[in-house]
């Protein structure tokens, strides 16, 4: 009988321990950090453009 209600013990002691449901990882996303160029570089296309076309008018 001691080892009956001993297994009983065990078998309700190992079902609430295991109890429960899967719950998936949070897995946050990396963060990325994108390195800005210099704000010269975005004028600059412009005014070799211009210069060009300065250029152009002059020789004519």
């Amino acid at each position: 009988m001691k080892k009956l209600v001993l297994a009983a013990a065990l078998a309700g002691a190992a079902s609430t321990a295991s109890a429960g449901s899967y719950v998936e990882p949070v897995v946050e996303a990396p963060v990325i950090v994108e390195e800005t160029t210099g704000s010269s570089v975005g004028i600059l296309l412009p005014l070799v453009l211009l210069a060009l076309v300065a250029v152009a008018v002059a020789a004519n």
